[in-house]
């Protein structure tokens, strides 16, 4: 069963905004507005069609109650950025031109062949790590069976670790003043 969507709080709904649909190409389809527990407070759930199976969907909150946050999922927590992330399904043929279009927005791109499947990454304006994911090879039994075997193996072998490819937008993405 897939998701219907996954929702994340942010600081600027507007240039999260510009960032889904400039630079990821999705769809605002739907918004809903209401109010918060706090006298007051109000939210707004904006909600982006990402071209699958779900969408995803974010909350730009007016409630005085709520304390400042850091929308990032990783470093607002004291985690590295790659642990907490968004890693959206592509076509490996499709990677190159959503990496182009990443960095023609200003974004900077790191990309990762895994083996099993080839990654793009950049941050969101929100300091949240997203990904592009295209599977190179099928999941297969030998796979499932490792993944098992890993599961509960305190001292697991370490993998090779894939060597990045970075690549530097020629401009920095905007942001509001």
């Amino acid at each position: 069963m897939g998701f219907h969507h996954v929702a994340l709080a942010v600081r600027d709904l507007e240039v999260t905004h510009r960032f889904y649909t400039e630079a990821m190409g999705f769809e605002l389809v739907k918004i809903v507005v209401g109010p918060t527990e706090s006298e007051g407070g109000w939210a707004k759930h904006a909600f982006y069609d990402t071209g699958g199976d779900g969408l995803i969907a974010f909350w730009e909150l007016h409630d005085e109650s709520i304390p400042p946050f850091d929308p990032a999922i990783s470093t607002g927590l004291g985690l590295p950025a790659w642990v907490n992330h968004l890693a959206f399904a592509a076509e490996l043929d499709d990677l190159p031109a959503k990496r182009d279009r990443w960095l023609e927005q200003g974004y900077d791109v790191m990309e990762l062949d895994h083996g099993f499947c080839v990654s793009a990454y950049t941050v969101d304006p929100n300091g949240i790590l997203v990904e592009w994911c295209a599977d190179a090879r099928p999941l297969d039994e030998r796979d499932r069976v490792s993944a098992h075997r890993l599961l509960t193996d305190p001292h697991p072998p370490l993998e090779d670790m894939p060597t990045p490819v970075f690549h530097q937008a020629r401009r920095v993405a905007t942001s509001p003043a």
